[in-house]
């Protein structure tokens, strides 16, 4: 599996375009399958989440929902111009908010297993650090 490490922004980006894709794929061979697109969100939920840097953990909770509305609007359907559309993205939105909801929780529960993990981890280099003693004294350089 890839280990990339991805900024906030970039996870953000990740999930958007790979939302949309999957937006269009599923419109594409399934006609716009409600069931199809939101499967397909919770992994793409897990790889951001899973994806993003340890810096930037609080991101991923906050992008794949923006994601999932950036990618449902191929699906959306909706007729009447602009009006039309943005109430039928609106609609999708409400009806599908079960898998919106699931892939949310997917992505907050990875990064909250991340983030303890990491604590765990400076916890012990810090008590490794400490019980070394402190650091030795270093001979003051000349000028």
């Amino acid at each position: 599996m890839p280990h990339p490490r991805l900024t906030g922004l970039g996870g953000g980006l990740f999930a958007s375009a790979a939302m949309l894709l999957v937006g269009f794929i599923d419109w594409l061979l399934f006609d716009g399958s409600p069931f199809v697109y939101g499967l397909l969100f919770l992994p793409v939920s897990a790889a951001t989440a899973l994806w993003v840097r340890s810096a930037d953990l609080v991101t991923a909770p906050i992008s794949v929902p923006i994601a999932f509305a950036v990618g449902v609007m191929p699906i959306a359907g909706g007729e009447g111009g602009f009006g039309g559309h943005a109430m039928a993205l609106v609609t999708a939105l409400a009806v599908h908010a079960g898998w919106l909801y699931g892939g949310t929780l997917v992505a907050g529960l990875i990064t909250c297993v991340r983030k303890v993990r990491l604590m765990g981890r400076r916890q012990r280099a810090a008590t490794a650090a400490a019980a070394r003693g402190p650091a030795p004294a270093t001979a003051p350089r000349r000028p």
